[in-house]
């Protein structure tokens, strides 16, 4: 049977040609085919299409959610091939590969397959979203099984006749041969897996890298989404050699094993078929059963610059921008380590970042290098601190300063200075709320007249994952915690709260990726009086409140609410 889809479906009475032309609107619109539209429309089932096609191709259709696809061969095909095409290998027999396919008669796909597996291709039709599940599902468990693989490989390949050469007393470690540790470390099976984890955590979006040397065990951990998951444990007998093979690579003295230490690695490499280069920051610390190294992943690729995709709800975001259009004064931002303060910044200057204005920061350490932007690193151990740093800009004819921390009395005095005569300083501060940053910077010894003048904005900020875009399902959830959470009893009646089901898009977490959660304190008068008579941060947040600021539990419920991350998220990161 030839001819097209919608023709042959309005001929068999499977369609009206009024459901014809909403699948067609839909297709426009969402891209993808005919069949696809139909399907999400509710017009026809998965099944009902199958076989449509298979008529129309003149091949046999298969239901692949009842299929037991072999492992083996879909090895045959690489992912990007099978979602590039919309093809899946299903099974092999002598030479003939059976692949499904949602277009039977792509040539050019048949032709490549069997150019890169040497198979004749027996194609049978299944349906696109089908498919489309069946490549994440199968894919993804096979990507798993290849990294255990190549893990129990790698650590196969210390046999114990190597082992000994790697071997090392902890007990005489002041003892310890520099010679020995530098062979150990350039073992190939040491290099090799030392490598494979820096690639991997790439591979898997991790954001850190924790290698943790216990009493009987060594421990590999990654941070991703903002969580710790265990990934690996190598044999203990490795450990010093893994250690000296990353201090190595980091240009570190792996002599000294009784001081903490901190370098960086530069690695290039490919990563969905384009080349990149990897930074990262390494930081070794003594514990009591060895060193234990802590790698921050800096990719530029997920440094994101423009402040309208950072999830700050939009009246927050015209508010940050007036401030930072000011020609002086002070923006602080404040949150913990990791909540995407340094993110917030660099996006702010890279708005203010124009030929006509000089923009110097001090940081510790320089995470981006930005173009046009003089970056300042700094080095205490010979003096470079925030505040000489600071004291030096001010004879540099700057317009904006970036201060990477407040930390001492010495460096908040000197950038409020800074932000009273003309200059605008950005800077980050340690504490939990935008309010509480007012005491304590008075706390530092800031006298309030100085605080109420100079600070224009005040942003916190928080990171919580985001749900899993896959495996999204509604929740159900008790009107009373709801209203616990801090939705009000109009709220509660239509909001809709979700979750992630967990799928191998997202390793069966239920989350993929993270958003930020944003608190943003505007200085008006009113708060500036308060600030003067010495209001606690209590009386602030309330007033700031009445004049329409959200709070940092309200953000994070408008996020629940758009269906971005859950209630659990919420409540990890924000109080009421």
């Amino acid at each position: 049977m030839s001819g097209k889809l919608g023709e042959i479906l309005l001929k068999e009475n499977l369609i009206s040609a009024d459901q014809l032309k909403q699948a067609l609107d839909h297709q426009k619109q969402s891209g993808g085919r005919l069949g696809n539209s139909l399907v999400k429309l509710g017009f026809l089932s998965d099944d009902e299409v199958t076989a449509v096609l298979s008529r129309q191709y003149g091949v046999p259709s298969i239901n692949l959610s009842y299929f037991e696809v072999d492992q083996n061969v879909i090895k045959l095909v690489p992912m990007e091939t099978a979602a590039k095409y919309q093809i899946l290998p299903l099974s092999r027999v002598g030479s003939s590969l059976t692949v499904a396919m949602v277009d039977p008669t792509n040539v050019f796909a048949m032709d490549d397959i069997k150019f890169m597996t040497g198979f004749n291709i027996e194609p049978v039709v299944a349906s696109e979203s089908a498919i489309t599940e069946a490549i994440k599902k199968h894919y993804g468990s096979a990507e798993e099984a290849e990294r255990k693989k190549e893990i129990e490989e790698i650590v196969s390949f210390i046999d114990e006749g190597q082992a000994e050469s790697v071997e090392l007393e902890a007990e005489d470690e002041a003892s310890l041969n520099l010679a020995e540790l530098e062979k150990a470390a350039e073992e190939a099976p040491v290099i090799k897996l030392v490598n494979y984890i820096l690639t991997d955590a790439v591979r898997r979006g991790a954001s850190d890298v924790h290698m943790e040397p216990y009493e009987k065990e060594y421990r590999v951990r990654y941070r991703i989404d903002g969580m710790l998951q265990n990934v690996m444990h190598p044999p203990l007998k490795l450990r010093d050699a893994i250690i000296s093979r990353v201090k190595i690579m980091a240009k570190l003295d792996i002599s000294e094993k009784r001081l903490p230490q901190d370098g960086r690695i530069m690695i290039k490499m490919m990563h969905n078929g384009k080349k990149k280069q990897l930074d990262f920051r390494v930081s070794v610390l003594p514990t009591l059963h060895g060193e234990k190294i802590v790698m921050r992943l800096l990719d530029k690729e997920n440094l994101r610059l423009d402040m309208t995709k950072l999830g700050i709800e939009p009246e927050s975001l015209s508010k940050l921008q007036k401030a930072i259009f000011k020609p002086y004064g002070m923006v602080l931002v404040t949150g913990p380590t990791g909540s995407g303060k340094t993110n917030t910044l660099y996006s702010s200057i890279s708005q203010l970042n124009k030929p006509d204005t000089n923009i110097v920061t001090a940081e510790d350490p320089v995470e981006f290098q930005l173009p046009g932007i003089n970056q300042v690193q700094m080095k205490e151990q010979i003096g470079l601190n925030f505040a000489a740093a600071l004291r030096s800009f001010l004879r540099q004819d700057p317009n904006i300063i970036l201060v990477g921390e407040i930390r001492d009395f010495e460096t908040a005095e000197i950038a409020i200075k800074a932000a009273l005569t003309g200059h605008l300083v950005l800077s980050t501060l340690h504490t939990n709320d935008a309010p509480s940053t007012i005491s304590r910077l008075m706390n530092m010894g800031i006298e309030p007249f100085l605080v109420a003048t100079s600070v224009h904005c005040i942003v916190a900020q928080r990171l919580t994952r985001r749900i899993c875009a896959e495996c999204r399902t509604e929740e159900e959830v008790a009107p009373q915690v709801l209203i616990d959470a801090g939705f009000t009893p109009e709220e509660v009646r239509t909001v809709k709260v979700f979750k992630g089901a967990g799928c191998p898009a997202c390793g069966n977490k239920g989350y993929k990726g993270r958003l930020g959660l944003y608190e943003l304190l505007e200085i008006t008068d009113e708060i500036r009086e308060l600030i003067l008579v010495g209001a606690s941060a209590l009386e602030i947040k309330k007033k700031a409140i009445e004049q329409g600021m959200i709070a940092l539990r309200r953000s994070g419920l408008i996020k629940v609410m758009n269906g971005l991350t859950t209630l659990e998220e919420v409540f990890r990161e924000t109080v009421l």
